[in-house]
């Protein structure tokens, strides 16, 4: 392993270890919020303890969260400082109002776990939910600095210099709204699946089964709507990759050769030497329906674009394969799910339909980790596209690898320790809220 492919690496595990707290971190308030709102509304106990355990499970969430996300921020100046000192004052602004955004979710939840019988109960309600807006605004700031990454803009590049710099237009590029929604709607599918699965789990084990009901039923709930959502988000991201990247498209697709009513790939193993595609199963016209939504439309594909400039098709293909894959099974289990709530009753009762939660579980956060690996490595060999490669970004420190196996020991430990004390937490759910 060269110091380049070092620094990808660790680039790539803080962010991948990163996401998940992202993601959670985003979503989980909402939860809290809602399960305090119905305590406040009907008196119910075991809605106040649901919060209660779910804002402890929002503050080790929060804790980890923050560290990782520091050294994010770190990386980005230390592995790739050439890309740093030209990328950062043009899109600064994001990172500096996520940094805002940060303290103020800080101080909300301080006031949240610390205002129990404090304060007046509907402004303790409301700082969960300054929580929560806090959080989602954090998310959506950091993607906005990733769509710029995509889509560069609010700069003029002469002569290798950036001029004219305008932070508002390269917050606001054209690809922030896109990437934004997409992964807002895959926060909440990722995180209401995964907490809607561990509650099913208790009550397959009929432990406490009132209090992991109420918490089951609110996290479905938002799980299974944003999965129902998650496909026309993802239409509207994928145009916009096919009109400003139509390389990532094509790696995404393994889409080799331009044609009219372009066929979609389901599957398949790409051959970058024959650029054949073996194995696939092929719906004609539908890649052109999806990147231009008409079934006769020409997309590009990769013979059209140097050679030089293509992404890694492979792995690009794969993670858009797997990320579409586990969409399409949680919007399946979204649609049984409001079958059983709104014409078959008695399915709610059923083992059946909690083991399909159970199963989908880490579908969600499966699916955000292969659609970041498009993001990132369908980029390549851009660092800013069509701008600056990622080859001329890197440091030129040596020992980067080292770093990153460092890193690995780093996060692999905090991972067993944060799993370790949701474990408990949830074990212990039970024996806290007997009264």
């Amino acid at each position: 392993m060269d110091d380049f492919i070092a620094a990808r690496s660790q680039m790539a595990l803080s962010l991948g270890f990163h996401i998940i707290f992202s993601c959670i971190g985003m979503v989980m308030p909402f939860f809290m919020a809602v399960s305090h709102f119905y305590y406040l509304r009907t008196n119910q106990l075991v809605y106040k303890n649901v919060t209660k355990a779910w804002s402890k499970g929002v503050a080790i969430f929060f804790a980890t969260g923050a560290v990782s996300g520091t050294v994010l921020s770190f990386e980005l100046g230390l592995l790739w400082p050439e890309f740093m000192k030209h990328a950062g004052p043009i899109f600064g602004m994001p990172f500096s109002l996520e940094g805002t955004a940060f303290f103020i979710e800080a101080i909300a939840l301080g006031f949240y776990l610390y205002g129990w019988d404090r304060f007046n109960k509907w402004f303790h309600w409301f700082t969960g939910v300054i929580v929560g807006v806090s959080g989602l605004a954090s998310g959506i700031l950091v993607v906005a600095a990733n769509a710029w990454m995509n889509s560069p803009a609010g700069f003029d590049f002469v002569d290798g210099k950036y001029l004219n710099v305008d932070p508002i237009a390269a917050m606001f590029n054209d690809a922030w709204f896109s990437q934004a929604l997409h992964m807002t709607v895959a926060a909440f599918v990722a995180t209401g699946f995964a907490v809607a699965g561990v509650h099913a789990l208790m009550i397959l084990k009929k432990q406490n089964i009132e209090f992991h009901t109420k918490s089951f039923t609110i996290a479905a709930i938002f799980a299974c709507v944003a999965a129902i959502l998650q496909p026309l988000s993802g239409d509207i991201s994928a145009k916009d990759v096919a009109k400003r990247q139509p390389a990532k498209l094509a790696a995404m697709e393994a889409h080799f050769h331009t044609e009219e009513s372009a066929s979609l790939i389901l599957g398949g193993i790409p051959n970058e030497e024959t650029k054949t595609v073996d194995y696939a199963i092929k719906l004609p016209g539908f890649l052109s329906f999806l990147a231009h939504g008409d079934f006769k439309s020409e997309v590009t594909g990769l013979d059209k674009i140097p050679e030089e400039n293509h992404p890694p098709v492979a792995i690009t293909h794969y993670a858009f394969q797997i990320m579409v894959g586990m969409g399409m099974l949680m919007m399946l289990v979204a649609v049984i799910y409001f079958i059983a709530l709104w014409k078959k009753k008695r399915w709610l009762n059923s083992s059946w339909l909690l083991k399909m939660f159970v199963a989908a579980t880490p579908l969600g956060f499966i699916a955000v980790e292969a659609g970041w690996t498009v993001t990132e490595v369908g980029r390549q060999p851009w660092i800013i596209n069509g701008i600056m490669r990622t080859a001329d970004a890197v440091t030129p420190m040596p020992g980067i690898v080292y770093s990153f196996y460092i890193f690995s020991a780093v996060y692999f430990s905090l991972a067993i320790i944060v799993v370790f004390m949701l474990y408990r937490q949830i074990k212990m759910v039970g024996q806290l809220y007997d009264n």
